[in-house]
């Protein structure tokens, strides 16, 4: 099969879907925001952490305004293990007319170069700047900032590991919304004194536009429910398709791409035994494939990087 005839078996567009379901600005959302603003007097240098899947629609644009002002800044794009190495430097290239400082890391990763950057160029960049009404007190405060489940407690608990020899400070949970507090000092050094702050993740109070909100939901920065797993699955069935990604064709035993979710959902259930025992409207038991299930299966796949190395804003770059 050729790619021309594929492509021109796929959709050349996906359906938007109800706006305000990517709306998802929960209350402990403002109150963090505020949070964070009001400790703002005692940082020196703000550290924004973004999935380097989405590193152009997965931003909170806001933040260079409500948070970082002229407080010294590093953007850290985590996950870098999910997204092929090409991607590194057409990505710096679009941020760097908003960001100076951009590294790219894998907290996951205790050996990883990005994460012992970090560290280093924030006491730099502190000692660079005027530190204003900190400028007498001998320890350093940094804000680790940035919307959900990118991996900023992670991040924590790498610096505290590298730094300290300590760990599981933040607590690390799988579902966006874990941290819901701008928490109590934690220390990452000894000496210097260095302390870091751990956020809440914060989304942009609306979201763009539609497909932006679809990429935020496939990286989990928004609960799946809010969306809905059919749907986040079915966008990422037509962005693979779009993009010429078919490694969920051999992952998932498929005999050839398919652009319809409801039967490559199917098979995922059949392939993996997900099924439903449910009444028909005789009153009789049948057996129907529990969709709900395989997509659940399809998302975990594309999130632990089984269905390939993914940047999902690679045509933003173009």
């Amino acid at each position: 099969m050729t790619s021309k005839v594929v492509e021109e078996s796929f959709r050349s567009s996906f359906k938007v879907i109800d706006k305000d379901l990517l709306r998802w600005f929960p209350g402990h959302m403002g109150r963090g925001l505020k949070q964070m603003q009001q400790k703002l007097r005692s940082v020196d240098c703000i550290i924004e952490v973004h999935d380097a899947r989405i590193p152009i629609s997965g931003r909170n644009t806001d933040f260079q305004y409500t948070v970082s002002g002229i407080k010294p800044h590093i953007l850290v794009l985590n996950k870098m293990d999910l997204i092929s190495r090409k991607f590194i430097n057409p990505v710096k290239d679009v941020l760097r007319k908003q960001y100076k400082n951009i590294i790219f890391t894998n907290c996951k990763n205790q050996k990883c170069d990005g994460v012992r950057r970090i560290f280093p160029l924030a006491q730099e960049l502190i000692n660079k700047s005027d530190r204003y009404n900190r400028a007498n007190e001998a320890d350093y405060n940094i804000m680790i900032i940035g919307v959900p489940n990118v991996g900023k407690s992670s991040l924590v608990n790498a610096l505290r590991v590298k730094h300290l020899g300590k760990g599981n400070a933040s607590h690390v949970g799988a579902a966006p919304g874990i941290t819901r507090s701008v928490l109590n000092k934690i220390k990452m050094c000894e000496n210097p004194l260095f302390y870091m702050l751990d956020t809440p993740g914060i989304l942009a109070p609306n979201v763009g536009n539609i497909e932006a909100g679809l990429k935020l939901a496939l990286c989990a920065t928004i609960e799946d429910h809010l969306v809905g797993e059919k749907i986040i699955t079915d966008y990422l069935l037509y962005w693979l398709n779009k993009h010429q990604h078919f490694e969920y064709v051999s992952y998932f035993k498929l005999e050839k791409p398919n652009d319809n979710i409801l039967e490559v959902l199917s098979h995922i259930s059949k392939m993996y035994n997900k099924t439903l025992k449910i009444r028909d409207h005789l009153n009789q038991y049948v057996i129907k494939p529990d969709l709900d299930l395989a997509a659940k299966i399809m998302l975990r796949a594309f999130r632990d990087g089984s269905l390939g190395k993914i940047m999902l804003d690679e045509d933003v770059l173009r």
